[in-house]
């Protein structure tokens, strides 16, 4: 990370502010260029590895430029936490508009919900990912890879996109719409989330603890497999197993 005294970093914003000399932003850029590789690896360890980092970076650089132009130094907010947001939405908005799942793996992801289908139909209860696999002929971990890989591509549909942070408090942040969502949304969303909580529960220990500290914590799965004493890869396995099962008794709840 470039290092800047506090008064050499006001005189930069200062002067970026009032000229926009691309001197002045390619030194900002380089500042808080850690921002973005750092919300880049974290999004894209949850995608296919088909999936180019690089482009992924390149989203995330046109965030943080937004956030270069749009920010207000007088504003009683740091501009990391500003930055974070627009970098984060400005990834997922361009893997949204990229629809980066193939098509092969959403046609494999169909195959994988009618065989779940048709298995449950014949035990009459949940299946598990190693009978779907023995029915297709491909190992659990494609199973869980699969439907995890579609779970984050649906996540990512309904994504809401950050579009500017909240001007009465300074640390936080609105989340905007084309219309103000409506009480009956509200309720949905919150039911919806009330729903989620409720099927997380039904998770085991270490993948609660794996989901919470993914999503909530925001830590890679290095991070977490260090934490739990266990490798990445074990780690990946029950995070996919996770949004695997989740997926599944979500549907049960339609």
């Amino acid at each position: 990370m470039t290092k800047f005294t506090p008064h050499e970093e006001h005189d930069l914003w200062e002067r970026w502010k009032k000229e926009k000399h691309p001197d002045d932003g390619d030194a900002l850029v380089a500042r808080y260029m850690p921002l973005v590789t750092f919300h880049s690896r974290r999004i894209a360890s949850t995608l296919p590895k088909a999936v180019s980092r690089e482009e992924i970076t390149s989203f995330g650089l046109s965030g943080l430029y937004d956030a270069l132009l749009k920010f207000e130094p007088s504003r009683d907010l740091k501009f990391d936490t500003y930055a974070s947001f627009r970098i984060r939405g400005a990834i997922l908005d361009g893997l949204r508009k990229a629809d980066w799942l193939p098509r092969a793996a959403r046609e494999k992801s169909k195959k994988i919900e009618a065989a779940v289908s048709k298995l449950e139909q014949r035990y009459l209860r949940t299946v598990t990912a190693e009978e779907v696999a023995e029915e297709l002929g491909i190992t659990a971990d494609d199973v869980h890879d699969t439907m995890a890989e579609h779970f984050f591509s649906h996540v990512l549909s309904t994504d809401e996109q950050v579009n500017e942070l909240d001007q009465q408090d300074g640390s936080g942040f609105a989340i905007k719409d084309e219309k103000t969502m409506s009480p009956e949304d509200e309720l949905v969303k919150h039911e919806q989330i009330n729903e989620l909580t409720a099927q997380i529960e039904k998770l085991t220990e270490k993948e609660q603890l794996v989901i919470d500290l993914f999503y909530k914590e925001e830590l890679t799965l290095t991070e977490i497999g260090e934490i739990l004493g266990l490798s990445t890869s074990r780690i990946s396995q029950i995070h996919s197993k996770a949004l695997f099962k989740l997926k599944q008794q979500l549907i049960k709840t339609r």
